[in-house]
């Protein structure tokens, strides 16, 4: 991922979001990007399942 990425760019960055962001900041922008995927794992998951039943409710209506 960050295979072409040297030191001083990664450096650069992290310096450039805590300009932007300030120190207080990032814990809580951390704690919402994790809520945010554990809701969007959430709702794949609910899909994946709901998928699941479908197909199988299918499977289920062509034997009979």
């Amino acid at each position: 991922m960050f295979g072409n990425m040297g030191f001083w760019e990664i450096f650069a960055i992290v310096f450039a979001v805590l300009l932007l962001f300030g120190a207080k900041k990032i814990p809580e922008l951390a704690q919402g990007i994790g809520k945010g995927m554990k809701e969007f794992k959430k709702a794949v998951k609910d899909v994946e399942e709901d998928i699941k039943i479908d197909d199988n409710s299918s499977n289920d209506n062509k034997k009979s």
